[in-house]
């Protein structure tokens, strides 16, 4: 990832739990007395002078979530070497041991009979974890043994259930949709622990992308100060509903900095109410890996930017294999919905009912068509998990004499030569693949950053249209194409032993 600050990921295991929030309207009228002067900017009748009266309706509905997990040790100190079973039971450390763990965060009670709402991450444990119990603690230092009713690793969501005779106080999911950018908003968590904590701000953002991918990757960002534990919290509007779930920071020391993210309601409510009710969650599945169609990406497809979603493999025997897409074709349109960032096709996909039949507007080769597709079921997270590939390091063969010195190395910073068969075996690829073999990569250049390594093989390179690339003269044709049209980047499709094809942009230089 490209952050230089990452996206802090809400995980609050070991306590280390970090959330988001957004912000809600506090309106600004602007009064000029002439051109080159402003006036003081006032805040608009209904600004909030406190939000004391709020805080003290909603907090009650605002609960801690702790966990205590179980974790197996492995206390051979040979484990996972040839001498695992000799040394290992010699030194006494054949055994292993149980170690116990701890999770902190936030959640908010959604109806008097007792269901909490939270972020899965809180109550999921992580690898060799077993989770062993749930405790909810509300305001009034009450505790109770909570029964997990269901979740969602996808949309990163959870429910909880705790029982009395007396009812709980709770709280409403609101319309996120109608959030506006400077709306004023109030979170309410219990960060590091601390009980019962309010903070405020205002929206940022409200529908804001954080880099990461898939499908729910769309937040109300806001600055109002989410630390850790304030993961599954609340995020209120001044009417006092929940608009979104703390979900996660982004931040270069793990504190709040002022950029946080929160689920949005609109999204949240619906699992939610699926969750309570025990249904299975089904969602839209089309069977592909994609890639965000960058300035780098647009200029070379020559489409408009932040608009469509390329795509870099299709999954063989899925809706979009069995539908005609292809590696390299861009999806633009569902059902005339513009595909863009605010807009993503996973997200669009997602909310989809399997069955369904839509129509794909889709560029492919400089040309746009509509292919109709029956949307499939989504796999599993744990299923989608295992169709990932594991890049092989092997490095390329030495000693090959290096072509294409002149204008590939000056403008991509690669070197390359034809892949013969011979090397294609050493390489462990198919004997009758053609391409380009790079053979040295210089470490500075945009190939370099893009992980473009000695060993990898050039498909095809694309600048407005797509062409083999069998010889360094062909990849020549296509830089020079680039230039002349004052073009940023080609499109190049390559392939490594053991990982899948795909297509990257690369810089000219």
């Amino acid at each position: 990832m490209r952050y230089s600050y990452g996206i802090a990921a809400a995980l609050l295991t070991g306590g280390a739990a970090i959330s988001l929030i957004t912000g809600y309207p506090a309106g600004a009228q602007v009064a000029q007395n002439d051109e080159r002067q402003i006036s003081n900017v006032t805040p608009q009748a209904g600004a909030p002078a406190s939000f004391a009266d709020l805080t003290a309706q909603l907090q009650p509905a605002v609960v801690n979530i702790s966990t205590r997990q179980r974790i197996t040790v492995n206390t051979n100190p040979f484990a996972g070497t040839p001498f695992e079973d000799l040394f290992g039971q010699q030194r006494g450390g054949g055994q292993p041991t149980t170690r116990e763990a701890q999770s902190l965060g936030s959640g908010f009670l959604v109806s008097a009979d007792g269901y909490v709402v939270t972020n899965n991450h809180v109550i999921q444990p992580d690898g060799r974890a077993e989770l062993e119990e749930v405790t909810v603690t509300t305001t009034d230092g009450a505790e109770y043994r909570a029964e997990v009713v269901g979740r969602d690793q996808a949309s990163d969501l959870a429910v909880l259930k705790i029982s009395r005779r007396e009812p709980f106080p709770f709280v409403h999911f609101g319309d996120s949709s109608q959030a506006r950018v400077g709306d004023w908003v109030i979170a309410i968590g219990q960060p590091f622990g601390l009980g019962g904590t309010v903070t405020a701000g205002i929206v940022s953002a409200v529908v804001r992308s954080t880099g990461m991918g898939g499908a729910y990757d769309r937040y109300i960002q806001t600055d109002a100060s989410i630390n850790r534990g304030n993961s599954g919290g609340p995020l209120f509007d001044m009417q006092g509903n929940v608009i979104g779930i703390n979900n996660a920071i982004y931040s270069p020391s793990g504190g709040s900095v002022g950029i946080g993210f929160a689920i949005p309601a609109e999204t949240a409510a619906p699992i939610v109410k699926k969750l309570i009710a025990g249904e299975e969650i089904e969602r839209g599945y089309l069977g592909i890996r994609l890639q965000d169609v960058t300035n780098e990406f647009a200029d070379a497809l020559g489409i408009e930017r932040n608009h469509g979603a390329f795509i870099q493999q299709v999954v063989p025997g899925e809706p979009a294999d069995r539908a005609g897409l292809k590696a390299g074709d861009v999806v633009l349109e569902v059902n005339g919905k513009d595909v863009t960032p605010q807009q993503s096709l996973s997200y669009i996909v997602n909310n989809l009912e399997p069955g369904s039949r839509v129509n794909l507007k889709v560029l492919r080769d400089g040309k746009t068509s509509t292919v109709p597709i029956t949307i499939g079921r989504r796999p599993s997270e744990d299923e989608l998990a295992s169709q990932n590939f594991n890049p092989d390091d092997q490095a390329a063969p030495s000693g090959n004499a290096q072509q294409g010195e002149g204008l590939i190395e000056k403008s991509l910073g690669l070197a390359v030569t034809p892949l013969t068969s011979q090397l294609a075996s050493q390489l462990g690829l198919p004997a009758d693949l053609q391409g380009l073999l790079i053979t040295d990569v210089d470490p500075n250049s945009d190939a370099g950053s893009k992980g473009l390594t000695r060993g990898t093989v050039i498909l095809s390179a694309q600048y407005r249209g797509q062409r083999k690339t069998t010889t360094p003269a062909d990849l020549e044709a296509i830089i020079q194409a680039a230039k002349q049209a004052n073009g940023e980047a080609i499109l190049l499709r390559v392939r490594q032993r053991g990982s899948p094809e795909l297509t990257i942009d690369v810089r000219l230089r």
